[in-house]
């Protein structure tokens, strides 16, 4: 089963971005394989345009029809997710995520936005026929610490929340595939530096 992580940052690295591929990495030490795109790497004009025609936004959009899940991440910007996460998602065609799994999760400056997700993205994702939509993860940036050597470091509730939505997650993928989750990997998530490639402008699985 595939997972696709989207970002929704207009900035990279960012600390959605860094949240994202960290969700990405416990994943995959659960036995699931991911992709990456963030939508600031498509062509600018095009994604404003909808132009279905130019190469790159037809990759991004088979890229959802592909996946089985969607891990999407967004910062909250004005109590909402970004305008550049809408343009991309006015691009899916109205089923674009139907049977799809889908874990939302966003960051922001403070408390005050907590529940943004819940009510800006969330039902633009049950219009989009996701099958199933995960308990939303909102950190703020006193719970998540990048450090140049040791990586991103979360704080214990934010890390709690995460870790549940990761088990939600994979769980459901292992249902969809008929198989029982695998047990818990204890393998170190490999440290990440902003010379390491998590924000490449294409989408390599991991």
């Amino acid at each position: 089963m595939s997972i696709l992580l989207l970002g929704g940052s207009p900035q990279l690295p960012s600390s959605s971005s860094r949240l994202l591929l960290h969700i990405g990495d416990q994943l995959a030490l659960q036995g699931h394989s991911y992709a990456k795109l963030h939508v600031r790497d498509l062509p600018a004009r095009a994604l404003l345009l909808a132009d279905y025609d130019d190469a790159a936004i037809a990759r991004a959009v088979r890229a959802v029809a592909d996946a089985d899940a969607i891990v999407i991440a967004t910062p909250i910007y004005k109590a909402s997710y970004t305008g550049l996460l809408k343009a991309f998602l006015d691009l899916l065609p109205q089923d674009g995520l139907a049977g799809k799994l889908v874990l939302p999760l966003a960051t922001g400056g403070g408390h005050a936005h907590t529940l943004a997700l819940d009510y800006a993205l969330r039902p633009v994702l049950h219009a989009l026929g996701a099958k199933q939509v995960f308990t939303s993860i909102y950190a703020n940036a006193q719970q998540l610490d990048w450090h140049e050597e040791r990586g991103l470091s979360l704080d214990a509730p934010i890390a709690e929340r995460v870790q549940a939505g990761i088990e939600e997650l994979s769980s459901g993928l292992f249902v969809l595939q008929g198989r029982r989750p695998s047990a818990p990997s204890d393998i170190s998530v490999p440290v990440r530096s902003l010379q390491d490639q998590p924000y490449a402008p294409h989408y390599q699985a991991a």
